[in-house]
């Protein structure tokens, strides 16, 4: 879940470019690339269902981000038409996590947050569509590198995959579909008028993220609720992974990325955060002993080249307000 951050790039000039070499900028990237990789590793370790783990990161993370925005001072009121995206965006993260969730459920960590990734594809087709972009070779090239990428990694043999398998593989897939939407969104709610006290002005980046957490934590209250799930944290382990997956991961990972991203060129920033899934990919490798051999390894560095070009090369979709 990253490139929503190369989105918010994109979508502001607020900030000015800076040096790849700033000391406090980079570092700051990184690390929350690092927190967020390890986000597969607490939802497998929660023990809990991928529904019920979604509702905790974002109700954690939600309150952890709330506590900041009564610290910054953010709060104001919404339009009609901002508190519709607002509701948007949380259905649609609420998806997103549920399916990402599942992923990684029956295909592991690793593979579970690079297939989520594959929706820079689906932005940068979105923009040709929708938004009137060149399609550009670059991006033909990438689609096909990821596909040929995402093939080394799960085997050519897709009749010889189980059924749970096939299953993860394809919410791995849907997420990057609701997570698009969600993107575009987010892009939306960000562009739209804020009004607080006869002022005028954009919603900022950590209120946003506030705003979205906290509203999907609701869906996915109610969602559970209607199917029966239980709110129930099992046992301390439980508690200690979606504590550290809501404070970490969903929160100090979306600030400390979303603060970094405007103030950097974005092939510096689609380098470093491609730590994110290639970590991912190790830590399944290193604590759940995903089977992984030569050909798997050359498949998640193919993808990862092909999500990169994907990310440098496709222009950022004009708003068409």
């Amino acid at each position: 879940m990253l490139f929503i951050f190369n989105i918010f790039n994109q979508m502001t000039n607020q900030y000015p470019t800076v040096s790849h070499h700033n000391s406090r900028i980079i570092p700051g990237l990184i690390i929350g690339a690092v927190l967020i990789s390890f986000s597969g590793v607490w939802v497998r370790l929660s023990h809990v269902t991928p529904e019920s783990a979604a509702f905790y990161r974002v109700l954690i993370g939600g309150v952890f981000l709330l506590l900041g925005s009564i610290w910054r001072r953010e709060f104001c009121r919404l339009s009609r038409l901002q508190t519709g995206l607002m509701f948007l965006a949380g259905v649609l993260f609420a998806l997103d996590l549920i399916c990402f969730h599942t992923s990684i459920l029956y295909v592991g960590p690793g593979l579970g947050t690079i297939l989520p990734n594959f929706q820079v594809f689906i932005m940068a087709l979105v923009g040709i569509l929708f938004f009137k972009e060149r399609l550009r070779p670059l991006y033909l090239l990438s689609v096909l590198l990821a596909v040929a990428g995402l093939f080394l990694v799960v085997g050519i043999r897709w009749d010889l995959l189980g059924a749970q398998y096939r299953l993860g593989i394809y919410a791995g897939l849907a997420t990057s579909v609701f997570y698009s939407g969600f993107l575009l969104s987010v892009r939306k709610l960000h562009t739209v008028e804020r009004t607080s006290k006869g002022e005028t002005g954009k919603l900022s980046f950590f209120y946003i993220l506030m705003l979205v957490s906290l509203t999907t934590a609701g869906v996915l209250a109610v969602e559970m609720l209607l199917s029966g799930d239980s709110f129930a944290i099992p046992d301390t382990q439980s508690l200690l992974s979606l504590t550290v997956l809501g404070v970490f991961s969903q929160g100090v990972g979306w600030i400390l990325i979303a603060h970094a991203l405007p103030r950097l060129r974005v092939s510096i920033s689609g380098l470093i955060l491609l730590l994110q899934p290639a970590l991912a990919f190790l830590w399944d490798v290193s604590f759940f002993d995903r089977p992984t051999g030569g050909l798997n390894w050359a498949g998640v560095i193919v993808v990862l080249v092909a999500i990169y070009m994907g990310t440098v090369g496709a222009k950022s979709a004009q708003a068409t307000d």
